[in-house]
């Protein structure tokens, strides 16, 4: 008999593995490797345009394909998951992510490359939802599973600032298929692990759970018709037919979405506890956080290659200050958030990541490096006090019986944070760049292409120009939408401590 369909209940929470903080540092681990899928070709624009022909565009869906993708489907895979067992979804997705990856590897073209891209997050949408399960079912206590939800989903966020460094030494010593090859053995050592070590479970009450199609269409839709969009603008004109028809499309998808979730039994997110302004500003400072950060690393990544010169690599690790500061501000939030309750360290994080983005809008094409150590230590600072502390927000506002809608909403909303962030500020960047350049640039002006194993090569230097003040352009735009979350977190979020939904321990 199957052992999944023959159990339909799951062991008491930390009771199952005896190992549990060693299994909460595996499956972190995971959530590090997944990070890194975000960002790990960032580094490799210019060696797609160089071996793939691709499109400013192009590139933008490439890079946030991935995270567009899981953010959308990560609510549904949960709920697949507690249908089909957690086993049987952690192999599916596993598989799914090899097996894609080895077809991106071998594309020839940059549409096959994003359906490739797409396919991952797809996969990587299951692993995520079930690794989040999992970490609940390791502990004992509503405040130990928020604590390991939260440790899983900073590092995911880790991995997505790390990423740019792996990508870089992948694409320099081989090419940017080996960012796609080395997925291969990684997953089949990751499915033999969990074929031995990983028990069969289920949800622990599934209940009458139904998969809302319609409003999985009706979001996914919306959102692709934005983000296409958004990206198509630079290229056509943000008032061309077609841009405003995509504008005018994602409207009218998204306000049926909200309007199907009002009527529907079984909503893709229960209208409650998201109602709740600690979890509705919680979710929107993730979001707007990420916008922000993971568009600016696109930016910065982009900036380093086109205007210094910089290899994949030496870009790449050039930017590895913003996950070590990260780091320093994460492990500085729980003291913080223990004492003084929300409000103080998600401000606090989002006023260092504003005044790191107006360090950053002074850039200019001369500029030196220290302004940009300076913008990435003090955004990252920033970044790692607001993801714990939004991130700790978002689970302990939910209930016990609900405890994988926290960790459900917190991927949603960082993910399709960041596949926006890499399409809104890389549309600005385009559209600066072609107004300096002149007239239908654009493209035309293209990115430095570069060889998998030699640096790009600074363009000349009226193009550096140009590319410098659309940065600082992007700067801007980013330090504007993190001052809007600013003011929200100060008026929105509780000042004082609050305690876990369920008031256990």
């Amino acid at each position: 008999m199957d052992p999944e369909r023959a159990a339909p209940r799951v062991s008491p929470p930390g009771s199952g593995h005896r190992w549990p903080r060693a299994a909460t540092a595996a499956l972190c681990l995971g959530f590090f490797v997944l990070g890194t899928h975000m960002t790990v070709l960032d580094v490799a624009v210019p060696a797609l345009r160089h071996d793939l022909g691709a499109t400013l565009a192009q590139s933008q869906w490439i890079v946030g394909g991935y995270a567009l993708v899981l953010g959308v489907s990560v609510l549904a895979a949960g709920a697949v998951a507690d249908r089909a067992g957690r086993r049987r979804s952690l192999v599916a997705g596993l598989a799914l992510c090899g097996a894609v990856s080895a077809l991106g590897a071998l594309a020839r073209h940059p549409g096959q490359l994003i359906a490739a891209r797409c396919g991952t997050g797809l996969g990587a949408a299951l692993l995520t939802a079930v690794a989040f399960s999992l970490l609940g079912d390791l502990h004992r206590g509503a405040a130990a599973r928020r604590r390991a939800s939260t440790a899983g989903a900073v590092a995911g966020v880790a991995g997505g600032l790390t990423g740019p460094a792996v990508g870089g030494l992948l694409v320099e010593a081989f090419s940017w298929r080996a960012a796609f090859w080395i997925d291969v053995p990684l997953t089949a050592v990751a499915l033999a692990l969990v074929l031995a070590l990983v028990p069969a479970s289920r949800a622990a009450a599934p209940g009458p759970a139904r998969t809302d199609f319609g409003g999985l269409v009706l979001s996914a839709a919306g959102l692709l018709a934005l983000v296409l969009a958004v990206v198509e603008s630079p290229a056509r004109g943000w008032t061309d037919p077609a841009v405003l028809t995509g504008y005018g499309a994602a409207a009218v998808l998204l306000a049926c979405f909200a309007g199907w979730e009002r009527r529907t039994r079984y909503p893709v997110l229960p209208p409650s506890p998201p109602r709740d302004a600690r979890v509705s500003t919680g979710a929107a400072c993730l979001v707007l956080m990420s916008l922000v950060l993971f568009g600016a690393l696109f930016v910065l990544i982009l900036s380093l290659q086109a205007v210094r010169g910089c290899s994949p690599w030496q870009a790449g690790a050039l930017v590895l200050p913003l996950p070590a500061a990260l780091a320093v501000g994460a492990g500085a939030a729980p003291p913080l958030l223990a004492r003084f309750g929300e409000r103080l360290p998600v401000v606090l994080g989002l006023t260092l990541v504003t005044c790191a983005f107006a360090v950053q809008a002074g850039t200019r094409a001369g500029s030196g490096y220290g302004r940009v150590v300076t913008f990435e230590l003090v955004a990252g600072l920033g970044a790692g006090l607001v993801a714990w502390a939004a991130t700790e927000t978002v689970m302990g506002a939910v209930p016990r019986e609900r405890a994988g809608l926290g960790p459900a909403v917190h991927e949603a909303t960082r993910q399709l944070g960041a596949a926006l962030g890499v399409a809104v500020q890389g549309s600005v960047l385009s559209t600066v760049r072609a107004s300096r350049l002149g007239e239908g640039a654009g493209d035309a002006v293209p990115l430095p292409l570069a060889t998998p194993s030699r640096g790009a090569g600074a363009l000349p230097a009226v193009a550096r120009e140009a590319f410098a003040a659309a940065v600082a352009t992007t700067a801007m735009t980013a330090a504007v939408i993190s001052l809007v979350a600013t003011t929200a977190a100060w008026y929105w979020l509780p000042a004082g401590r609050v305690a876990v939904a369920d008031g256990t321990e």
